[in-house]
């Protein structure tokens, strides 16, 4: 019997949830936090949603960046809501109604995503899996983690992400490699990280995403 059941999995941050001025301004709250002085998202170093965040706040000048966060990540956080891009939820809504299981495999820590998860995504996803739960992106083990809970395999899958990090995890992982050109890395890098195609806008997400699938036996 031909197997049918597939998967499409999402990173969170740039993908399914526009959460860059959030960032942007969690960064500056710390940094004002640490420095004693007011540090805007206008100050912050060019490219900064694509570094570490240690490394943003050491070029600020803070001058212990890791217990920064640690005293005023989540609580600046927090304060900044989230929401998810456009088409994201009827995108999700669909591919559940059509039958694709859906899940995201995030950097995220677990007890960050109650802020940072809107309840309306939530519900569209049969599984998250975090930092936490297993090695973390670019190992492929997340999304191995994820396909196991949703009794996928990887050949039935695809995985959209916007970084390197994304494209590698998932070519390691077996699954199709969409590159979200939305988010917040050049489509450039995601090409040179293997993605096997670039997706435009977030109203890309939806049954259309299962078209990636290479055919089943054709290699």
């Amino acid at each position: 019997m031909t197997d049918t059941r597939q998967a499409a999995l999402f990173d969170l941050d740039g993908v399914l949830l526009d959460s860059a001025n959030a960032v942007r301004s969690t960064l500056a709250a710390v940094a004002t936090c640490a420095l004693g002085r007011r540090v805007t998202p206008g100050d912050l170093p060019p490219g900064a949603l694509r570094r570490p965040r240690i490394e943003v706040l050491a070029l600020l000048d803070v001058a212990d960046p890791d217990d920064a966060c640690d005293r005023w990540w989540d609580g600046a956080m927090s304060a900044n809501p989230v929401k998810p891009f456009p088409c994201v939820l009827s995108g999700l809504l669909a591919l559940r109604t059509q039958g694709t299981a859906t899940g995201a495999v995030t950097l995220q820590d677990p007890d960050r995503l109650r802020w940072l998860l809107p309840p309306t995504v939530a519900e569209l996803l049969d599984v998250v899996i975090t930092r936490q739960d297993t090695r973390p992106k670019p190992a492929p083990d997340g999304l191995h983690a994820a396909l196991s809970k949703l009794d996928v395999p990887p050949e039935r899958a695809v995985y959209v992400g916007d970084s390197p990090t994304d494209m590698t995890a998932a070519r390691a992982a077996g699954v199709v490699a969409l590159g979200a050109v939305w988010g917040w890395h050049p489509p450039a890098a995601l090409r040179a990280a293997g993605a096997d195609h670039l997706l435009p806008e977030p109203a890309s997400i939806g049954p259309c995403l299962m078209h990636h699938l290479p055919l089943i036996g054709s290699t």
